[in-house]
């Protein structure tokens, strides 16, 4: 089994929040800033260093959220022979400094603010509303909480 860690900032202000569009092998879906821990590098480094590559802004790290994990059966996968396990750590983060601009050369191509009243209506990712429910429920152990 291959493991993929990955670090995600729930940035939201004035009612909105930051989105990243994510576009790759084909599918695509608004997600949130963030992605895969680069060596040694720490969860929170990532989570910054990506939501800067993704979005143009700088941001703080406010508090871990919690922890999804998820397996990606082989048959699922477009690289690779094996399931993946993949573990997504998602922080609440604000910007700091910086300007909106959309990544090149990544796998996200737009990014951009939106009301939180719109979010059921886009096309987004399963972890968007897993880290909401982080965010509105802040559970002590971590563990997202099952949608109603």
């Amino acid at each position: 089994m291959d493991i993929r860690i990955a670090a995600y900032g729930v940035i939201i202000r004035n009612g909105e929040i930051l989105l990243s569009h994510w576009n790759e092998h084909g599918r695509s879906g608004w997600t949130l800033p963030g992605g895969g821990v680069d060596g040694a590098e720490h969860p929170v480094e990532a989570a910054k260093r990506e939501i800067r590559e993704e979005t143009g802004y700088e941001a703080s790290i406010d508090r871990l959220l919690g922890i999804d994990t998820m397996v990606v059966p082989a048959s699922k996968r477009h690289t690779g022979r094996v399931p993946l396990y993949a573990m997504r750590i998602v922080y609440r983060a604000s910007v700091v400094g910086g300007e909106l601009r959309n990544e090149v050369g990544g796998s996200s191509d737009e990014a951009g603010w939106f009301p939180l009243a719109e979010v059921p209506n886009l096309k987004r990712v399963s972890l968007l509303d897993i880290a909401l429910r982080l965010n509105e429920v802040e559970p002590a152990d971590g563990v997202p909480p099952v949608a109603s």
